[in-house]
């Protein structure tokens, strides 16, 4: 059964005065959202500044800042400390994902289906824009190469949409960097008894004219994350996988 504001979203950003007010809008109007955690990652732009204009408005929204650009997965690794809610989501701020699908991505873990769920840009719900084909290329053999390395059958490791029974996510080791978080948080999640489920969503992507910011090098970087996450084990990532599992067995 649906429980009422017990969801955390998570919003990392950078130079996104043009969406994210309307992101905001959104999420802020969701009745299951007990909280909102917005990072700015050092915005040359007013993203900032609407950030705390908002936060005047809706108690349920906090604001933090970097006094140095560090990349999407720092952002989220400040999120962290600060979560409350039960559940905890990945948003972005640039309006690629649409907020009123956070519902479909709940429903698994609040029907106590799922431990984790993944929004598929692959199982299209409504609609999706038709972009770059080596964008789509690259996404599909990262998720393959991390499917055979994991013993998973996923479809979109790279989505931005991610949910997570807090306590999995609050003492997951993070140690990439970049965007570095979506291939690191799928090899710590695979290698525990979480319960993985992928929901459809819909995809708005957005061309680098129109401010997209992942390039080549961060393709390459994922590769390299992909195998340093799923062969070679820290002392860290070992503790975190047996917390986890007395979490799960509770």
């Amino acid at each position: 059964m649906k429980q009422h504001r017990n969801v955390s979203i998570i919003i990392p950003a950078y130079n996104e005065e043009n969406t994210l007010a309307e992101v905001l809008d959104k999420i802020c109007r969701l009745e299951f959202v007990q909280q909102i955690i917005l990072v700015d990652d050092h915005s040359s732009d007013n993203t900032y500044q609407i950030g705390l204009t908002y936060q005047n408005q809706f108690p349920l929204l906090e604001v933090y800042r970097h006094e140095i650009n560090q990349g999407k997965t720092a952002a989220i690794k400040t999120a962290l400390k600060h979560l409350k809610g039960e559940i905890s989501l990945i948003q972005d701020a640039d309006l690629e994902y649409d907020p009123d699908e956070i519902i479909h991505i709940c429903d698994p873990i609040w029907n106590n289906r799922a431990d984790v769920v993944y929004g598929s840009r692959f199982l299209v719900r409504k609609a999706s824009r038709v972009l770059y084909f080596y964008h789509y290329l690259a996404n599909k053999s990262l998720t393959f190469l991390c499917n055979l390395l994991t013993n998973k059958n996923m479809t979109d490791i790279e989505t931005c949409y991610k949910a997570f029974r807090t306590p999995l996510l609050k003492e997951m080791p993070i140690t990439s960097s970049g965007f570095g978080f979506e291939v690191e948080v799928t090899a710590n999640i695979s290698k525990t008894k979480a319960r993985i489920y992928e929901v459809p969503i819909s995809y708005y992507g957005r061309t680098y004219d129109e401010g997209k910011k992942i390039h080549v090098s961060d393709g390459v970087a994922a590769l390299w994350y992909i195998l340093r996450y799923n062969l070679f084990w820290s002392s860290d990532r070992k503790e975190y996988l047996v917390s986890s599992g007395k979490f799960l067995n509770q």
